[in-house]
C-alpha cells in the first residue's frame, strides 16, 4: 500500500524533472566559466588587463540584457502555456549553442564576436527556461510533499550552478573543446528526461484577463508580499555585489598564477561547500527560524568573499570559496522554498520570472559589475567592495523587511492555501 505522502523522487514525473534540471544547470554553468576564460585569454592577446577585465563585464551584460527585456513576457508564457514544452524548446536552443562552441573551439576559430553572439542567445534561452522550470515543479507532486519537492529542486539548481564551473574547468584543462562537448551531452540528457514527463495538472488561467493585466498582477503580487519581495531583493543585491565567479580567470591568471588547472580548482571549491550543505539538508531539512538563518548565511557569504579577495595563497582561497559556497547554498535553499510556497500556482510563472530576473541580475549583471569594477579598482578592490557591500545590505534588509527576520517556518499564509484550491485542469 502506497504512502499518502510519497517522497518526491518516487514520483516518475518529478524524478525526470529533477534529473533534467540538474543536467541542464551543470551544462549551463560549465559553459559560462569557459566562455569567461576564453574571453579573457583572447582579449589579453591584444588588450591590457583592465581592458580584458572589461570584456568579462561585457559578456555578463550581454547575457543579462535578453532576460531583462523579456522578463514580463517569459513569466506570462510560463503561466499561460504548457510548461513542459517551454522547457524542451529552451533546452534545444542551448544544446545548439553548446554544439556551435564545440565545433568552433575544436577548429581553432574561436573569437570574441562568436562568444558575444552565443552569450546573447544563451541569455534568451535561460530567460524563458527559468520561470517554466521553477513553476513546473509544484505541478508534479501532491501538496503534502511540495516543501520537500521545492527543496530538492532548489538543491538540483544550486548544486548544478556551483559544480558546473568545476566540471567545465576540468574538461577544458583536458582539451579546450571538451568543456562544450560535455555541456552538449548534458543538454541532450536533459532533453531526454524532459520528454519522459507526462501530462500534468495546473491551475486554470482566467480567460477574460488581458495578457498585460496578467503580467501586472504577477508583478503586483511580488510588490505586495513583503516576504517574497524581501527575499528576492536580498539575493539580488548580496550576490550582485559579492559574486566572484567572473573574476576567477583573473585570479587564476594574474594573482594566484595557477593557470586553467587552478581555475578549475577555484570553480570546484564553492561546489564542495555547497554539496556538503545540500547533503546535510537531504537528511536534516530546515524547519525553524528560517528567516534569521537565511540572513546569517548571507552575512557569512559576504565575509568569506572578503577573505577570498585578500588571499594570495591557493589553499586559503579554496577554503574561503568553499565556505562561501556553503553559505550561498544555505541561503538559496531557504529563499527558493519561501518564494515558491508563498506564491499561488497561477502566479508562480510570473513571480518566478521576477525571481529569475534578480538571480540573473545578481549573476550575469553581477559579472558585468565585477568586470567593470575590476577594471577600475583592480580585482582585489572589486572583491573587497563586493563582500563588504553584501554584509551592509544584509544588515539593512534586516531592518527594512521585518517579515524576513520574523519568518519561523515555511508554512504559507492562509491566503495562499485558499488560492491553491482553485479548479485545476485535468491531464489530457
Amino acid at each position: 500500500m502506497m504512502s499518502a505522502a510519497p517522497h518526491p523522487l518516487t514520483i516518475p514525473n518529478f524524478r525526470a524533472y529533477w534529473a533534467a534540471r540538474f543536467a541542464m544547470t551543470i551544462a549551463q554553468n560549465g559553459m559560462i566559466i569557459v566562455v569567461g576564460w576564453q574571453t579573457y585569454t583572447i582579449a589579453r592577446q591584444t588588450m591590457s588587463p583592465a581592458g580584458a577585465a572589461a570584456q568579462l563585464g561585457l559578456i555578463g551584460l550581454l547575457q543579462f540584457l535578453p532576460l531583462f527585456l523579456t522578463t514580463p513576457i517569459t513569466g506570462w508564457v510560463a503561466d499561460r502555456f504548457d510548461r513542459r514544452w517551454i522547457t524542451r524548446l529552451t533546452v534545444t536552443l542551448q544544446l545548439l549553442c553548446a554544439l556551435t562552441l564545440t565545433i568552433v573551439t575544436a577548429g581553432g576559430a574561436m573569437a570574441l564576436p562568436v562568444l558575444f553572439s552565443v552569450a546573447v542567445i544563451l541569455g534568451l534561452a535561460r530567460a524563458f527556461a527559468g520561470p517554466a522550470f521553477g513553476a513546473l515543479a509544484p505541478n508534479l507532486v501532491p501538496r503534502t510533499v511540495l516543501p520537500t519537492a521545492i527543496a530538492l529542486s532548489s538543491i538540483s539548481w544550486q548544486v548544478g550552478t556551483i559544480i558546473g564551473p568545476a566540471i567545465g574547468g576540468f574538461a577544458y584543462a583536458i582539451v579546450p573543446w571538451g568543456a562544450y562537448a560535455t555541456a552538449s551531452a548534458l543538454f541532450a540528457v536533459a532533453q531526454c528526461c524532459l520528454f519522459l514527463i507526462g501530462p500534468v495538472a495546473r491551475t486554470i488561467q482566467p480567460q477574460k484577463a488581458h495578457p498585460l493585466r496578467q503580467i501586472s498582477d504577477g508583478l503586483g503580487y511580488v510588490w505586495q508580499n513583503k516576504l517574497v519581495l524581501g527575499t528576492i531583493t536580498l539575493d539580488l543585491f548580496a550576490v550582485f555585489l559579492a559574486g566572484t565567479t567572473a573574476l576567477f580567470p583573473i585570479y587564476a591568471h594574474d594573482i594566484l598564477h595557477v593557470g586553467p588547472q587552478g581555475l578549475s580548482m577555484l570553480a570546484a571549491a564553492p561546489a564542495a561547500g555547497a554539496s556538503l550543505v545540500a547533503l546535510f539538508f537531504s537528511f536534516r531539512p530546515i524547519r525553524t527560524n528560517v528567516g534569521p538563518k537565511m540572513l546569517g548565511a548571507v552575512m557569512v557569504y559576504g565575509t568569506a568573499t572578503i577573505v577570498f579577495g585578500l588571499s594570495t595563497a591557493l589553499p586559503l582561497s579554496l577554503i574561503a570559496l568553499a565556505i562561501a559556497g556553503a553559505a550561498d547554498m544555505f541561503s538559496v535553499y531557504i529563499r527558493q522554498s519561501l518564494v515558491q510556497l508563498y506564491t499561488p500556482d497561477d502566479k508562480r510563472g510570473r513571480v518566478g520570472a521576477v525571481s529569475q530576473l534578480t538571480i540573473s541580475a545578481s549573476n550575469e549583471l553581477g559579472e558585468a559589475e565585477s568586470g567593470f569594477l575590476a577594471a577600475a579598482l583592480g580585482p582585489v578592490g572589486a572583491v573587497l567592495v563586493g563582500g563588504g557591500g553584501a554584509i551592509l545590505v544584509t544588515l539593512l534588509w534586516t531592518v527594512l523587511f521585518p517579515s524576513i527576520r520574523n519568518a519561523r517556518s515555511f508554512e504559507p499564509p492562509q491566503s495562499v492555501l485558499d488560492a491553491e484550491k482553485q479548479q485545476m485542469e485535468q491531464p489530457k
